[in-house]
């Protein structure tokens, strides 16, 4: 029985860590064959060898396979939440990093830094990036808001640790998606909502111009195809672009960050 409990807690392990990060299974499997190899015994062993791999693989190894499977590390803007770098969240088609150097060029609001979240796995068209739907192709990169300061100055902070999760939700007038899909069943919509891991910058608001000039800027580029963002943040906004689309009800509402999707 203590066996087979241990059997299941590792494939548990392995599911887990795979759907995270996605090296994380193989790293676990690999890291418990080099674990019997090593005869001496000390506290924390598997978990030091564990984590020891997952790093040298991180940050040594998968940046060099990765281009083999026809992506990279993200090399321009900054990570909102440096988990994503650590999760390997953090890849993307070379067409996209070459549209995030030359955005970062053509942004003309104060701080030109552009800040992304969670981007694609570096391995394998059809693997899925929980909890997103469509990050499979290294085609697709979530960006963050952008907001400002009570005097209007454009901020380089996010409202939330992990960039996630705290909304600029609708205001009387507008379109409410929100309600519409929780109304008919689709209560995961807001569930983002669970993974801010803590609300910060308390003081900062909503930058409407900062926020609307990034997606214009976006869309001169040929080569973007959507650009998803929440229906009242596209009316407030006022744009009208039609490659500005609704994600639908099975995904996560769109009014704590901006999906961009290359051709």
């Amino acid at each position: 029985m203590k066996r087979l409990f241990k059997v299941v807690s590792y494939l548990f392990l392995f599911i887990l860590f795979s759907a995270i990060t996605q090296i994380g299974g193989i790293t676990l499997l690999l890291s418990l064959l080099i674990s019997k190899k090593i005869k001496r015994n000390f506290n924390g062993k598997r978990l030091i060898i564990f984590l020891s791999s997952y790093l040298l693989f991180t940050f040594i190894l998968v940046p060099n396979i990765a281009p083999i499977f026809g992506r990279e590390k993200i090399k321009f803007g900054k990570p909102t939440n440096y988990l994503t770098v650590l999760l390997n969240r953090n890849y993307v088609k070379s067409e996209l990093n070459t549209l995030l150097n030359t955005l970062s060029q053509r942004a003309h609001y104060e701080n030109k830094d552009i800040h992304y979240l969670d981007a694609n796995f570096p391995f394998f068209d059809g693997f899925p990036l929980l909890p997103h739907l469509s990050h499979k192709d290294g085609k697709k990169l979530d960006l963050s808001l952008v907001y400002e300061t009570p005097d209007g100055t454009i901020s380089n902070k996010q409202k939330s640790f992990s960039g996630y999760g705290v909304f600029e939700g609708p205001k009387a007038g507008e379109p409410n998606q929100i309600s519409k899909c929780k109304d008919v069943g689709y209560s995961q919509y807001d569930y983002t909502k669970y993974l801010t891991f803590g609300s910060i910058n308390n003081d900062l608001h909503f930058s409407e111009k900062g926020t609307k000039l990034l997606v214009e800027t976006i869309l001169q580029f040929d080569n973007i195809e959507k650009i998803f963002i929440e229906p009242h943040l596209k009316q407030r906004l006022k744009l009208n672009h039609p490659k500005i689309r609704y994600h639908g009800c099975r995904a996560v509402r769109h009014d704590d960050h901006i999906h961009i999707q290359i051709k």
